[in-house]
């Protein structure tokens, strides 16, 4: 193997190491999540600081797969069973309210600023986003999930991933967005094809196998997942949609493999994906995040500074605004903030949405790295906001208009 490129994976590595030591040593003073030392040590490992850690064809093979591995874990959590009925009813709506303000901001910025409309399109779309896969491991320590309150939570935060992947698929990584929808009619056919061969495959002695290899060098269940993940990023790029989406679409099919399977075979499997997502790829990808921060940007233009609170302003307003009214029927007023707060946690769809918009010349770097700072700070404070308004293992009662 090429020498530099095994010196840069031992400083991800150890980057990825110290991150949660160093969050457990400020968490007497400061709750740190994990994924913002991750962000914020690749970037003092960067060209920008120290110079340790250089982008190369192969760091950036395994950053992408971590990104992949982060939505395909992900989709996985989306457990249709939890969410129906009016969980995705209200999220979908919420969804709809923050797309429109968010294409209104948009469109304006880019009108006044003389800019194209697909830029004020881009804007919009990365103001919706919420970042489910970074929360999934805050709400589980918290054991929100296991609330009625986590339906909710998880519904508002799938939508706000999944929707803004379809309009990425469609209006920033294609500049043609009507056959694009044509695209993505197949894509979907395709999936489809794939959930039906997985649940005709799900025979009973393909269910034993994966109960009886998951402590054999076998990993049948483990295999099928990142088979799983892996052919559905093929399919999604062969169908020229961007690759995320089939690694969500991905998680969501593996459910479902996995439907009929006992619990305690399930969770054992589940702990193996993490394993090899949380363990390994996936903190690959928020350091080199950090790494690839343009802050030399931010440095020689220090007015864009004064954007910082802007930006997240605007992820406040177009994705959490909307629930302060939509949800008050169904949730106290507490809670009401907390998930308004939580469903404005941006950051693997930003960082994304940015890169193609500066590759595309959509925004400059100083602005991606003004919205990516944004959605860093946005994780370190909204779910620590959120948290303090629902204490952990809280157990919601709905308000009586539920």
């Amino acid at each position: 193997m090429d020498v530099d490129v095994l010196r840069n994976l031992v400083v991800l590595l150890s980057v990825a190491v110290a991150a949660p030591l160093l969050a457990d040593r400020l968490r007497p003073v400061l709750l740190v999540p994990t994924v913002v030392l991750e962000l914020v040590l690749g970037i003092v490992v960067g060209p920008d600081l120290l110079g340790w850690v250089q982008d190369s064809t192969a760091i950036s093979g395994l950053s992408n797969l971590g990104l992949a591995l982060l939505m395909f874990l992900a989709g996985y959590e989306i457990d249709f069973a939890k969410i129906r009925g009016l969980p995705v009813s209200l999220g979908l709506r919420s969804w709809g309210v923050s797309l429109a303000i968010g294409l209104v901001i948009g469109l304006v910025t880019a009108t006044v600023s003389g800019h194209l409309s697909v830029q004020g399109v881009a804007l919009g779309l990365i103001v919706t986003t919420t970042a489910v896969g970074t929360l999934l491991p805050i709400l589980r320590d918290r054991g929100e999930l296991e609330t009625s309150f986590g339906p909710f939570v998880l519904a508002a935060g799938a939508i706000g991933e999944f929707c803004p992947l379809i309009g990425l698929s469609l209006f920033l990584a294609s500049d043609r967005p009507v056959e694009t929808a044509g695209v993505l009619l197949l894509f979907v056919a395709a999936a489809l094809v794939v959930v039906w061969l997985a649940l005709r495959s799900r025979t009973p002695r393909v269910i034993r196998m994966v109960g009886e290899t998951l402590t054999t060098s076998a990993q049948l269940g483990v295999r099928v997942g990142i088979l799983l993940c892996i052919l559905l990023v093929w399919v999604a790029t062969a169908f020229d949609l961007d690759f995320l989406l089939g690694a969500f679409t991905a998680g969501i099919i593996l459910r479902l493999f996995l439907a009929s399977s006992p619990r305690e075979e399930v969770e054992v499997l589940e702990s193996k994906l993490e394993a090899v997502g949380f363990g390994f790829l996936v903190p690959i990808f928020f350091v080199m995040s950090g790494v690839r921060l343009d802050l030399q940007a931010l440095i020689e233009q220090p007015l864009y500074l004064l954007l910082l609170p802007v930006a997240l302003g605007a992820f406040l307003l177009v994705r959490g605004g909307p629930m302060l009214w939509l949800y008050r029927p169904v949730l106290d007023a507490a809670d009401v903030k907390a998930l308004a707060l939580y469903s404005a946690t941006a950051l693997p769809l930003v960082v994304v949405m940015t890169g193609i918009g500066v590759d595309d010349k959509l925004m400059s770097p100083a602005m991606a790295s003004v919205l990516v700072t944004a959605a860093m700070i946005s994780v370190l404070v909204l779910p620590l906001l959120a948290g303090r308004l629902r204490p952990a293992n809280a157990d919601y009662e709905p308000a009586d208009g539920a």
